[in-house]
């Protein structure tokens, strides 16, 4: 038996918004410690890391571990049908073929109640080993986003640079070019903190970072780590958990 009681429906639209251009089918691996997904995009380029922990969730109950398959589409539609403040639970008996989704009004005047098909996945999670990168920069999610958001206008590939004073991110396409540099300010209205023991400089690809972008209106920072033989990280912290994107660099073109 699993259940899990969320007190308001948006940060789970905003969760599965943040997947569903990036993923398909994902299996919800359900423990008694919380919930966690491990999903490769379909060119296997890039991988999220989704977390929420137990004890952050309104109610939560999981008496043996459970993988629940499930279309993120699928998921994402019915997410569109509660309101932002509405509590939503997701519940499945053990060995269930269907997971309840049921939103409650902030009133108490209204129950909405949708059952999904689980699918058979395979389950087999990747081990992701904790490694250190030479480039760790943490900024506001804001300013991420504007780089993602003014950027993409003029190349689809990113250029990313981090030394010690600052980080810059810039483009080159057919149009023109552009950069926008981030300098170490760590006491600020708006901090930027900037750990590099290694200048770095790599490529992204700038449709990647679009879609992890979305994870920004869960977190006011965003966590960056580069190194030029790793895949680049974007660690999202927020009130129930963390999600982790990874991304492989572009192989530069002589």
């Amino acid at each position: 038996m699993f259940e899990a009681v969320v007190s308001k429906a948006t940060i789970l639209k905003k969760l599965i918004e943040s997947l569903k251009d990036l993923i398909s089918d994902v299996s919800l691996e359900c423990t008694p410690e919380g919930i966690s997904i491990q999903a490769m995009d379909a060119s296997h380029v890039s991988l999220v890391y989704l977390s929420l922990r137990a004890e952050n969730f309104e109610e939560y109950n999981c008496t043996e571990g459970q993988s629940l398959g499930i279309s993120i589409a699928s998921l994402s539609k019915v997410m569109k049908c509660g309101d932002n403040d509405d509590q939503i639970t997701l519940r499945a008996e053990s060995n269930a073929s269907m997971l309840s989704v049921i939103f409650q009004g902030k009133e108490d005047d209204r129950i909405s109640e949708f059952h999904l098909n689980l699918l058979s996945l395979d389950s087999e999670q990747m081990g992701i080993p904790e490694e250190e990168y030479p480039a760790v920069i943490t900024m506001p999610s804001e300013e991420f986003s504007r780089v993602c958001r003014e950027l993409s206008q003029l190349s689809d590939t990113l250029n990313f640079e981090a030394n010690k004073e600052k980080v810059t991110f810039s483009v080159k396409g057919d149009i023109g070019k552009g950069a926008i540099t981030l300098k170490h300010r760590p006491v600020s209205k708006k901090p930027v903190n900037i750990e590099v023991v290694e200048n770095v400089s790599c490529s992204y690809a700038m449709r990647y970072l679009s879609m992890f972008n979305k994870a920004s209106s869960l977190s006011e920072q965003v966590i960056m780590c580069s190194a030029e033989d790793k895949p680049l990280i974007l660690h999202f912290q927020f009130e129930m958990g963390e999600i982790k994107y990874y991304l492989a660099p572009k192989v530069q073109e002589d």
